[in-house]
């Protein structure tokens, strides 16, 4: 699974988005942007960044390294923000790590200097099914000149309808998206290319190699899915059904 460490510091909130991440470090001198399971949207989002994460890197897109963070009460006694507190108190155990980029800067609509990356972003976010990389909330960085994408837990919607059980994977696999409020729409000409690209990059074992590193203690199980191997089976298998087909890419196959 992804390296784990544990929380030393909290140093500051993130108060731009409504989860609250908030700037962390760690005993492995890291200093992290930190998603924390007590938020709102619970732990199928950080399962959510991880697996799309992890995508965006095996298709040779920039994001931060990730971690697992142990949190411990110590961390919430001292902390003087009751809104803080309350949401460390509510985290305590594993929660996710974001490596931080010192010095970033948000996208503001000019693509570094010879970038190919447009393109390969748009594909990312069709084929998770990303509804959060619009003009409100781009969710990319600049750093050191180069586009890097970030937060990915707006993506695979379909596990949060697993309350009852296991979800039919070819729902998910013809399932549309929108492109019209996405941040690169413009470089939507380049999806074409992109899709010959990364279809060969991508398969059963990259996928189950992704799921491998998402922690045991963020998969929940659910009825005809009850331990962490099953439910790594059923994200492969809506990973791989969507990769099958191309309903979800804006332009169609490539």
């Amino acid at each position: 699974m992804i390296p784990r460490a544990l929380v030393t510091r909290y140093v500051t909130p993130l108060r731009e988005g409504g989860s609250l991440p908030g700037i962390v470090e760690a005993d492995d001198l890291g200093t992290y942007v930190c998603k924390f399971r007590g938020a709102g949207q619970g732990l199928k989002v950080l399962v959510a960044e991880v697996i799309v994460g992890e995508l965006a890197r095996a298709i040779g897109l920039r994001t931060p390294r990730l971690v697992a963070l142990e949190l411990t009460a110590d961390i919430a006694r001292y902390e003087a923000d009751e809104e803080v507190q309350d949401l460390l108190t509510a985290s305590l155990g594993l929660n996710l790590g974001v490596d931080f980029l010192p010095g970033s800067f948000g996208f503001d609509g000019e693509l570094p200097e010879d970038d190919t990356d447009a393109a390969k972003v748009l594909w990312l976010d069709a084929f998770c099914a990303n509804v959060d990389r619009s003009w409100r909330n781009p969710n990319l960085l600049l750093w050191h000149r180069n586009l890097w994408v970030i937060d990915h837990g707006a993506s695979l919607y379909f596990h949060h309808g697993w309350a009852g059980g296991v979800t039919d994977p070819n729902r998910f696999a013809n399932q549309p998206w929108d492109v019209s409020d996405h941040v690169l729409r413009d470089h939507v000409a380049g999806l074409a290319d992109a899709d010959a690209e990364i279809s060969k990059l991508l398969s059963r074992d990259v996928f189950e190699d992704i799921l491998e590193l998402v922690p045991d203690e963020w998969l929940e199980p659910v009825p005809g899915a009850d331990n962490p191997l099953f439910l790594r089976a059923s994200y492969v298998e809506f990973l791989l059904a969507r990769l099958g087909t191309r309903q979800w890419l804006p332009g169609g196959a490539a």
